[in-house]
């Protein structure tokens, strides 16, 4: 395979990790460091970092790579190709005017988190604290658009690099997956003394009914998200809510009832199933106990997660899966904006910042979850749809990845989702390359969804 040589006068973990990730994993292609400026003077093309060469692409180099521990430093900001840069060095006469091996270093190790900050009322590092969303950047693939710009320059070097082909991949959290069936007596009879309350007889009718068997439970989505599955040759992951004990964070169904078991079965036939760590899941037994049923429960390792309600915080949450098993974390995004958390839609190993260390976890950003558009950014049907079909052309156009989150009680017949289930199609549609098609989402019917 062929090597690219790339200029430092320095190594360090951090660098490496970068050009590993950035090269061989984006790039595919492996890489040279070299710190003899003899040594390079037959080569025809190569990469300087921290250099200047009249036959290199010259990257400058602000020392963030070199450091071995956390500093909160001012990040200076500019452009590069029409594409917002951090690291920026506009005086430099480097080819690129920012260094972009420390601001790709910055966002996916999630740097500034570590940073003293006011956590919201899930303990979650807040969006608004992020430079990318306190520069408007958090709907941009940042990260993304940098490389697909490098790649560009590197194909035009003639340099065998390439890319994978965009990919989208659909998960859905099973926090709740009946509204009414299979809750117990006490439940339901809570629930319609509610009701009764607030007079709201619709819900009575409602619950009434689906108890009956005479109509279908308002969060019962599953066969219709399995034929969409089927008819956009996709294949999800499911992250199952395994709680063991009812609280005010965990309602679903224990993962003992066998329905629940049943459900769990069904869904493997359709994806792959994860873990959703309940709320309380930081204690270690609870995790132990919820991790060890749904393993005995689809009789397979269980090795993906998500966090509840993106409860997640660096570098304890991440330590603590590895710990336990899990290889591959989908928490990457938040839960109170739509966006890029990292900067980028591609997979990619964590970095544990605080011990200075790559690690085996695998984490896959998402950029897109239902209840953040509706419940925390109030967007309409058609906001919500230019807001994600914007941030997909951006992965699609670099050929990176599209992570999504849904639930199944927004896909169903809750009035409180009308109009999602058909959303959710065109957004499929608009997702997958070859089922493309002219989407209108000024229609009448979109109007009054």
């Amino acid at each position: 395979m062929a090597a690219i040589k790339i200029f430092t006068k320095k190594d360090s973990t951090r660098l490496r990790y970068v050009l590993d990730w950035a090269f061989k994993q984006v790039f595919h292609i492996t890489y040279e460091l070299e710190n003899d400026e003899a040594a390079l003077v037959d080569e025809a093309f190569f990469i300087a970092y921290g250099a200047s060469f009249p036959n290199a692409i010259s990257i400058p180099d602000s020392g963030l790579l070199w450091q071995e521990n956390i500093q909160p430093h001012e990040i200076s900001c500019g452009n590069w190709c029409q594409i917002p840069t951090l690291y920026h060095q506009a005086a430099s006469d480097t080819t690129l005017p920012f260094d972009c091996f420390s601001a790709i270093f910055f966002l996916i190790s999630r740097y500034e988190e570590y940073y003293p900050f006011k956590a919201d009322k899930y303990g979650r590092y807040p969006a608004k604290e992020s430079i990318l969303y306190k520069n408007n950047w958090l709907q941009r693939p940042l990260i993304d658009e940098w490389l697909y710009e490098l790649y560009t320059i590197l194909k035009e070097k003639g340099v065998p690099v390439f890319l994978s082909a965009y990919k989208y991949i659909p998960t859905y959290d099973i926090d709740m997956a009946y509204s009414y069936k299979h809750k117990g007596i006490r439940r339901n009879i809570g629930g319609f003394l509610r009701s009764i309350l607030r007079g709201d007889t619709t819900e009575i009718r409602r619950r009434h009914q689906v108890l009956l068997s005479k109509a279908l439970d308002p969060y019962d989505s599953f066969v219709a998200i399995k034929r969409l599955h089927t008819n956009y040759h996709l294949r999800p992951f499911y992250f199952i809510l395994s709680a063991l004990k009812t609280t005010e964070y965990d309602k679903n169904i224990s993962p003992k009832n066998n329905v629940m078991q049943r459900l769990i079965k069904r869904l493997q036939q359709d994806g792959t199933i994860g873990l959703h760590p309940s709320f309380y899941s930081d204690i270690a037994k609870v995790f132990k106990e919820e991790h060890s049923i749904l393993r005995q429960i689809t009789n397979e390792p269980i090795t993906h997660s998500r966090q509840h309600y993106i409860k997640l915080s660096l570098p304890s949450t991440y330590r603590y899966l590895i710990a336990h098993g899990i290889h591959h974390d989908y928490s990457m995004g938040y839960g109170s904006h739509l966006g890029f958390r990292c900067g980028t839609g591609r997979s990619f190993y964590w970095y544990d910042l605080a011990a200075e260390s790559p690690s085996g976890l695998h984490i896959h950003p998402f950029c897109f979850m239902d209840t953040t558009a509706h419940f925390e950014e109030k967007l309409s049907i058609k906001e919500t749809f230019m807001a994600y079909s914007k941030m997909q052309q951006y992965l699609q156009n670099t050929q990176s990845q599209l992570v999504t989150v849904f639930h199944n009680f927004s896909l169903g017949t809750d009035p409180e989702w009308a109009g999602w289930a058909r959303l959710y199609e065109e957004m499929i549609q608009f997702s997958i390359p070859e089922f493309t098609k002219i989407i209108c989402v000024t229609d009448k019917e979109y109007e009054e969804a």
